[in-house]
């Protein structure tokens, strides 16, 4: 069981199972579960002080680009967008 603490209210307990001694699949899922919640963006974003005038203008930039994505979803579950093309598999 690991514990992170990303900020002071919120706590996430991330569980990753080792099975058969496989340490390296364990770590890839730990991996990818903490890209999910956020934790190396939130590491990255404070290895440096940033100025509060700064961050609002991110946050108010992230919430202008989730509101457009909502909105062109939307438009497309409803038709009045084309879907998004799905990319040719290719094999190795």
């Amino acid at each position: 069981m690991l514990a992170i603490s990303t900020n002071f209210e919120k706590e996430i307990a991330l569980q990753v199972l080792v099975r058969e001694n496989n340490v390296e699949q364990a770590m890839r899922v730990l991996k990818k579960k903490l890209q999910r919640e956020g934790v190396f963006r939130e590491m990255k974003l404070r290895r440096a002080f940033e100025k509060p005038s700064e961050r609002k203008v991110r946050e108010k930039a992230e919430a202008v680009r989730r509101a457009k994505k909502a909105a062109r979803k939307q438009a497309q579950r409803e038709g009045l967008l084309p879907k998004p093309r799905k990319k040719p598999l290719t094999r190795r």
